[in-house]
């Protein structure tokens, strides 16, 4: 097994795990590190989403080693693991009951931070993903538009200042145009905190718009890890089938170019 790096934020090492006797992972190696942002791009059914909830501890992976800040999962309280990761699904995960501000000030609260505190970062994070606490921090989640969840999704998953944000697929269920409008505030949020982050998805234009680095999973495995520009150089046959749809998209838009 390689030597754990002791500046990275997560590392995952010979990482296998089975699932109902499915093999759904297959000798993983990854490493997070502080501002970083791995995307894991596949087709469904590949094991990202696998992948996210062996990190946070959900599913036990059969062999191999996770180490966050240093410790391997074995040496985290569960409970306390999964507070230092943030965590964003699709549609947000709201609790439908609790208004704005009770969502994104859950994992403070449960920590036990003083109320002035909490009120203090919620305000903070709510302006920040561009939903002034005035306006909307009294709302209920279905007030809210599908963007403006995911919006009190990733600023919930920033209350409790966590050091790693894991992201499936946050932005898949929303119209196109939010979808860019998200992907743009993502990254200028990740400038603005600076926080490592694992970010699930299929879409190839996502995970070269925010990755500092992709890892393309296959069935399981790890079919490349690239730098964007370098993934767009990429020649196994699993990158070519993803890029092909970029290329596609090219040709139609010189197609209809005015003057053709």
């Amino acid at each position: 097994m390689p030597s754990a790096d002791s500046s990275a934020v997560l590392d995952i090492r010979d990482l296998s795990c089975r699932i109902g006797g499915r093999q759904i992972l297959r000798g993983i190696n990854i490493e997070v590190r502080p501002s970083e942002a791995v995307v894991l791009l596949g087709r469904s059914g590949c094991g990202k989403t696998t992948l996210l909830k062996c990190v946070n501890g959900l599913i036990k992976p059969d062999s191999g080693e996770i180490r966050f800040q240093g410790k391997t999962s074995a040496e985290w309280d569960p409970i306390q693991l999964r507070r230092k990761m943030g965590y964003v699904i699709q549609e947000g995960g709201l609790f439908p009951h609790w208004t704005v501000r009770e969502n994104v000030g859950t994992v403070p609260k449960i920590e036990n931070w003083e109320p002035s505190a909490i009120e203090q970062r919620v305000r903070l994070l709510l302006d920040l993903v561009g939903l002034p606490d005035a306006e909307f921090g009294p709302r209920h989640p279905r007030q809210l538009s599908g963007g403006q969840k995911q919006r009190v999704g990733i600023a919930r998953a920033l209350a409790a200042d966590p050091p790693l944000l894991l992201l499936d697929e946050p932005f898949a269920a929303l119209d196109p145009i939010t979808r860019l409008e998200l992907q743009k505030q993502f990254l200028a949020l990740r400038s603005a905190v600076g926080k490592a982050a694992l970010f699930v998805t299929h879409d190839v234009r996502e995970a070269l718009m925010l990755a500092t680095r992709i890892v393309l999973l296959k069935e399981g495995a790890i079919d490349v890890i690239a730098e964007p520009a370098e993934f767009l150089a990429a020649q196994t046959e699993e990158a070519r089938a993803f890029l092909a749809g970029l290329e596609e998209d090219w040709r139609r838009q010189n197609e209809s170019a005015p003057g053709r």
